[in-house]
Order: structure tokens, then C-alpha cells, then sequence
């Protein structure tokens, strides 16, 4: 029996070194996993499996969209409160992440470039927010460096996310081929649905028919199995997805 749970924790510690591997982790890690199984399993679940899963992923947005559908302006409200009465970094960083989230994404992209100062400079949670209202507002070669240089101060921060944004930022700024292979490596790292989705919509509008029916007939595989609470999820991707579709069709 004891050889039947030390092969177990080997198992799962070799499952977690493939996901560490996939999602581009520091190597450290796969020291830990092999040196010790059991606790180094558990603290990998713990410090990097659980929170980029999708069912943490889930939940956060559950709690994100009751709560907008409550009071839709609250949190913006309160984080221009907080800021004017404390105007710390820590207060700008969230009346910034409030704004983008509240589609204003001009001011959004003004207040987090004000958070990257001091200690603050190479932060990758405010360079990625900053990346995202920087595509969302246009300005599309500064979200590319501001993508690239988290990967190159933490290259295991949000790796799924910074690729896929980056592939969208490469697009727009007709880096079509460059927008192609980071897709392209998305979809090999991660095979998520939000990888083929975003890849499915710039091929879409790339005109790309070939590969955009393959993706259409993975990602649609994927959504027939979904639940209502599934859609409501990831009613933004779809959205996307049915706005490229309708360009497609105006544009033959």
C-alpha cells in the first residue's frame, strides 16, 4: 500500500511539471515537484494551479457580474472616492482597473501609465492592465511594449492572457504574420477555448476561410456543450465572435 501512494504523488507531481511546462513557469518549480512530490504538489496547486484555473476564473467573474448587474457604477464610484480622498498608488491602480472595466478606456489607459513610477515601473499585474486599456483605447505599439517587457521581467505572469492580447495588439498593428504565430503558440501552450476563439476571430477577419472553419468547428463543439450559466460567462467572447462573423458576411 505505501508503494501504491508514493506512485500516486509521483503521478501528480508529474502532472503538475507538465503544466508548469506548458504554462511557462520558472523551472524552479519542477525541482520542488520532484524533490518533494506530496508538499511540493500541494503547494504548486495552491500558489499556481488553483488561481489560473478556470474555475477560479469562473467564480471571480460570477461574483464580478452579480455584482455589476446589482450596481453596475458602484465600484467606479467608489474607487474615484477613495482615490480623491487617499491618492495612493494602491487607490489609482483600482479607480484605473474600474474605469477599463466601465469601457472608459482612454482614462483608464492615462491612470495606470501614472502607476508605472518608482517601485511600481515593471509591475506586471499594472503593465497588463495598462496593455489592455492601451489596445482597448488604440494605442497599440505601447500595449506590445508593455506586453513584451512582462514577459521579460516575469515571463509566468498571466502567460495564456499576455499571448492572446499580444496576438490582438500584433494584429491591429498589422504585424499579421508576427498576430498568426502567437497565436499560433497559444494554441499549443494552452488549447483553451479562449485561445481558439481569439484566433478564430482573427481569422475571420483576416479572411483566412481555411483555418477559420477548422477553428469554427472546434470552438463550436466546445460551446454546444456549454450551459446557460457557461454562456453568460463568456457572453464578451461571443460577442466578439458574433461581431467578426457579421464582418465577414458584409464584407463578401
Amino acid at each position: 500500500m505505501p508503494f501504491i501512494g508514493l506512485g500516486l504523488h509521483i503521478l501528480v507531481a508529474l502532472y503538475f511539471a507538465v503544466h508548469a511546462i506548458r504554462s511557462g513557469q520558472n523551472m524552479y518549480w519542477l525541482l520542488i515537484l520532484f524533490s518533494f512530490p506530496l508538499l511540493g504538489s500541494i503547494v504548486y496547486f495552491l500558489a499556481v494551479y488553483l488561481p489560473d484555473s478556470r474555475l477560479q476564473h469562473g467564480a471571480r467573474k460570477a461574483i464580478t457580474s452579480a455584482a455589476k448587474a446589482l450596481d453596475p457604477s458602484r465600484e467606479l464610484r467608489d474607487a474615484r472616492a477613495a482615490f480623491d480622498y487617499t491618492p495612493t498608488a494602491q487607490n489609482q491602480m483600482r479607480l484605473a482597473a474600474a474605469l477599463l472595466d466601465a469601457g472608459q478606456a482612454e482614462e483608464a489607459a492615462t491612470s495606470y501609465e501614472a502607476c508605472l513610477t518608482g517601485l511600481f515601473a515593471n509591475d506586471p499585474e499594472i503593465l497588463f492592465g495598462a496593455a489592455r486599456a492601451n489596445v482597448e483605447s488604440q494605442k497599440f505599439a505601447r500595449a506590445i511594449e508593455q506586453l513584451e517587457l512582462i514577459r521579460k521581467v516575469q515571463p509566468e505572469y498571466q502567460a495564456e492572457q499576455i499571448s492572446l492580447l499580444l496576438a490582438r495588439a500584433l494584429s491591429q498593428s498589422g504585424r499579421q504574420m508576427e498576430a498568426k504565430a502567437e497565436f499560433e503558440s497559444a494554441i499549443a501552450k494552452f488549447g483553451s477555448f479562449d485561445a481558439k476563439a481569439e484566433y478564430l476571430v482573427w481569422a475571420l477577419i483576416s479572411d483566412e476561410r481555411e483555418l477559420a472553419a477548422r477553428l469554427h468547428a472546434e470552438v463550436q463543439r466546445t460551446i454546444d456543450r456549454w450551459n446557460r450559466q457557461t454562456r453568460e460567462l463568456n457572453l464578451p467572447m461571443l460577442r466578439r465572435l458574433e461581431a467578426a462573423y457579421e464582418y465577414t458576411q458584409q464584407r463578401r
